[in-house]
């Protein structure tokens, strides 16, 4: 960690009053402090100044491993260089070893599909130890990612800083937020299947011997399958599955317009019929929701069992089921619809109901001025303890990430927040003005995670890097920690 972010570090660490504290409306530059309230700063990775997507943890042996998928290259720099190898490499997965977090160690870098933002990179990943898999290497860990647009591979990331590639998936396209039951190995890869009205949809697979690959199914909304005919739904963004036990899986379909969650019966998509007609793919679906066409659906977290505070004397519903959904905002500078995060009651799961929302202040901040997207993007997806029903954690682009008190999914409330500063690294956003580009360099927090530890790992779109923070105050006594 070099000396500017260590000074970051501890202006970081004096936590403010509240969370809702006065945010400094004016143009970012380079040596600003953080922005911060009840989030300080334990460390930080530029990540070779790639544009980052996705941030996945795993515990390796006595390790703390961060993978994070990245986008395609830049205009500026199409290959960014890779001091390990001493070469310029296509953006695609770096692998840090983050046991400590003020002092990261980056381990590797794996180039992905060369190409530039969306079209190249590797930026879905996700973990599995061969130990927790019926049929895999029990000395393996297996890396599940993309590969920009035209596969899925698997890398054994046992020795991390030498990764080495296991199986290859061709033929995809619109690869993207996957997910891997861990505990059985089905994977729910997005992919893009020739035929299919849409660019994106689901393939189910068996990894459970992730060296030998089972295709199960096709999977999407009724209507865009092959040979459909009328309007076709929004194509899918990701999905989030709770397992054999629950037996649900929380499809989110669109980003930032036409957002839907689809909730499936797991049992009923992996063994009844295949055979991708309309009746076929409305089998599992066992609840729907349709949003705003102003609005997505892009990560779809579920939240169940919480017992609602003020309900705790009710017969009935004292206990209640939520998908907390969370928009994606694409257009810089506030050109679009305003992208947040939604709180439906999925108690009844045939019928599901919004019933809160949250979206960060502009305020004084001046946000949508200061370049790039503002608006919300994700949330962290693990399901440890620590955080799981009681903090959530929202990337919001120029606006950093976001702390929410969910405790009661009725009455939302942020109670922190981090916005890091601009570096060197920051590359640029620009929209359209009188024809031509006005371009601003503002932080774009896009993706969040979390691990077991209570450490939150946010990265940037904007080539800025990686960022470990720890909550304090309020928002780390929400979680029961020192605050």
């Amino acid at each position: 960690m070099n000396r500017p972010i260590l000074q970051l570090a501890a202006l970081a660490c004096l936590t403010l009053a509240t969370a809702h504290a006065e945010i400094r409306p004016a143009t970012p530059q380079i040596g600003d402090p953080p922005e911060a309230a009840n989030l300080k700063l334990l460390g930080h990775d530029r990540l070779q100044a790639r544009s980052a997507y996705q941030p996945t943890i795993a515990h390796q042996g006595d390790r703390t491993i961060a993978y994070v998928g990245h986008h395609g290259g830049t205009t500026d720099i199409p290959t960014p260089l890779n001091p390990l190898t001493g070469q310029n490499e296509p953006n695609g997965t770096s692998i840090l070893d983050v046991t400590d977090p003020a002092h990261i160690q980056y381990l590797a870098h794996i180039p992905g599909e060369p190409g530039l933002y969306e079209d190249g990179g590797a930026q879905m990943v996700r973990v599995c130890n061969g130990a927790d898999l019926p049929k895999g290497d029990k000395s393996a860990v297996y890396m599940l990612r993309t590969f920009g647009n035209s596969a899925h591979e698997i890398w054994n990331t046992a020795d991390p800083a030498h990764p080495k590639l296991v199986t290859r998936l061709d033929g995809q396209k619109g690869t993207h937020k996957s997910r891997w039951e861990i505990d059985n190995g089905i994977a729910y890869l997005v992919s893009g299947v020739p035929g299919w009205r849409v660019p994106r949809m689901t393939q189910v697979y068996d990894l459970s011997d992730p060296a030998h690959p089972t295709f199960i199914r096709n999977f999407g909304l009724p209507g865009q399958e092959p040979g459909a005919t009328g309007p076709v739904p929004t194509m899918l963004h990701g999905m989030i599955s709770m397992g054999q036990a629950a037996n649900r899986i929380y499809f989110g379909y669109g980003t930032n317009g036409g957002g839907i969650l689809q909730i499936v019966d797991r049992d009923k998509l992996l063994h009844g019929p295949a055979d991708p007609t309309r009746e076929n793919l409305a089998y599992p679906q066992v609840g729907k929701l349709e949003m705003l066409p102003l609005v997505g659906a892009h990560t779809t977290y579920p939240m169940l069992g919480v017992p609602v505070p003020g309900f705790v004397h009710d017969k009935i519903g004292a206990k209640r089921d939520f998908v907390m959904i969370v928009n994606e905002q694409i257009l810089n500078e506030c050109q679009e619809a305003r992208q947040m995060v939604w709180f439906a009651d999925i108690t009844a799961e045939a019928h599901p109901m919004v019933v809160s929302n949250f979206s960060a202040p502009e305020g004084g901040s001046d946000f949508c001025a200061r370049g790039g997207r503002f608006g919300s993007h994700s949330s962290n997806e693990s399901m440890a303890p620590i955080y799981r029903n009681k903090l959530a954690f929202i990337a919001y682009f120029n606006a950093g990430v976001r702390a929410l008190d969910i405790t009661n999914p009725y009455q939302p409330h942020e109670v922190g927040y981090f916005i890091p500063p601009i570096t060197a690294d920051t590359d640029k956003r620009c929209i359209k003005v009188d024809g031509k580009d006005r371009c601003k360099t503002a932080i774009q927090i896009n993706n969040v995670e979390t691990d077991d530890r209570g450490n939150i790992y946010i990265v940037d779109r904007a080539n800025t890097g990686l960022f470990i923070l720890a909550p304090t105050g309020d928002a780390a006594a929400i979680a029961g920690l020192p605050r």
